[in-house]
């Protein structure tokens, strides 16, 4: 008896509709859509197609990422048509299906960031664009700075309403909103400007198909935060244990993050370093070890507060802690040098390339970082910052105690009887 042979794999193609529905698309979409067997999308982009598109109709169920490979393969070996809004490609269902399928076909419409930095008159590349479809509002602040303009992807009717809340309470009330609803559509509406401030006040919940733009203006006495590594002390909530800002710019240029990198910020504090490795770039992520409940929560605090909710705060001592996190691209020990193996650990986990910057200012751990750098080269630096105060009438320095740190890179290709 022959084996049955498996399905063919399903023939994708994506498809971008906008709120002007079949109208708006041209007859290459057209075409896909009235050929497909089985069109998947949203309930709400599914009822814009004709009855002359005759495939079977499947809505996306919720959760929806987990359920692409399952409707893929439910339906292996059918010609298939995805429905999107937009541009497939732009955080949108197309990099899912890319996931899954390789390289679908898309058929891609404007975007609604398209059509608003049109209706605005916005250059789009001078423009951030944030969406908060399935993410925290908080993700936000890390992309307010005066004068910057920036395009907000709704969730629903209340996102402007979180989104002018958020602005208020980071200090970015002056901030000018405008609601852009139904873009490319027949109800398509832009409310008028206004403040963050005043907008709770003027405009109630709209069309949820909706996208915000914000001209960010900072309030009087709002405290200033720069783009770059050294925030001020005051940005963060904390007990004492914080890595200072002069210090927290070097350790981060010791770091060096780049897009896409993770990191390990071993016995956390109040979380600088991983919130600030995190805001280098949107695709940066972390998980930072702190083994007090208190300051754990202190950490997940800031992290939302300065726009990285994201960051993952780990509860326990390290390294017990440590086991199961993702591979690091560099590690940071801020705290628990002498915790038996714990630098042991750190470096074992680090690839080949990865860097590893350890921070002290007593005697017992320098003495640990000495014995490292010995066995695995890199730099050891003492850092010591004063500062100015008044001494009587008139002004002196102040030594904080300084800092050794140990910075080294995992060589790519050791050398025979390295680490001996």
């Amino acid at each position: 008896m022959t084996p049955a042979r498996p399905a063919p794999p399903a023939a994708v193609t994506v498809v971008g509709i906008g709120a002007d529905g079949w109208d708006g698309l041209p007859e290459s979409s057209r075409t896909e859509l009235r050929a497909a067997e089985v069109l998947i999308g949203g309930p709400r982009q599914l009822e814009l197609l004709p009855p002359e598109c005759a495939g079977e109709r499947v809505a996306w169920p919720s959760p929806l990422r987990p359920a692409v490979p399952r409707l893929l393969a439910a339906h292996a070996g059918r010609r298939i048509a995805v429905l999107a809004s937009g541009d497939p490609m732009f955080y949108g269902i197309g990099r899912a299906l890319a996931e899954e399928t390789g390289a679908p076909r898309v058929l891609p419409h404007p975007s609604s960031v398209s059509y608003a930095a049109a209706r605005l008159g916005w250059p789009l590349e001078d423009v951030e664009v944030v969406t908060l479809v399935g993410r925290p509002a908080a993700r936000l602040a890390a992309h307010l700075h005066e004068g910057r303009r920036v395009l907000v992807l709704s969730a629903d009717a209340g996102t402007p309403g979180e989104v002018a809340a958020l602005l208020c309470d980071r200090g970015f009330g002056p901030s000018r909103m405008r609601v852009l609803e139904q873009l490319g559509g027949g109800r398509e509406h832009t409310t008028a400007e206004t403040t963050a401030d005043d907008w709770a006040r003027t405009h109630p919940p709209g069309d949820p198909l909706n996208i915000v733009a914000v001209e960010c203006r900072r309030a009087p006495g709002a405290p200033r935060l720069g783009a770059v590594p050294g925030l001020p002390d005051e940005a963060y909530e904390h007990d004492g244990q914080l890595t200072k800002r002069h210090i927290r710019a070097a350790t981060l240029a010791a770091l060096a993050p780049a897009p896409g990198e993770l990191l390990w910020d071993v016995g956390g504090g109040s979380g600088s370093i991983a919130v600030e490795w995190m805001r280098t770039h949107p695709s940066c992520r972390a998980f930072t070890v702190e083994r007090d409940p208190v300051r754990a929560a202190r950490i997940a605090r800031n992290a939302e507060r300065l726009g990285v909710p994201g960051l993952g705060v780990v509860t326990g001592p390290a390294p017990a802690a440590l086991a199961g996190l993702p591979t690091p691209d560099a590690v940071f020990v801020g705290g628990g040098l002498t915790a038996p193996g714990l630098l042991d650990t750190c470096w074992e986990a680090l690839p080949p390339g990865g860097r590893l910057v350890a921070n002290t200012v007593t005697l017992e751990s320098e003495a640990l970082l000495a014995a490292a750098c010995r066995r695995h080269g890199g730099e050891l630096v003492r850092i010591a910052v004063a500062h100015a105060v008044p001494v009587g009438g008139f002004t002196g320095w102040r030594q904080a105690m300084p800092v050794t740190q140990w910075a080294v890179q995992k060589a790519v290709n050791p050398s025979p009887g390295a680490d001996r």
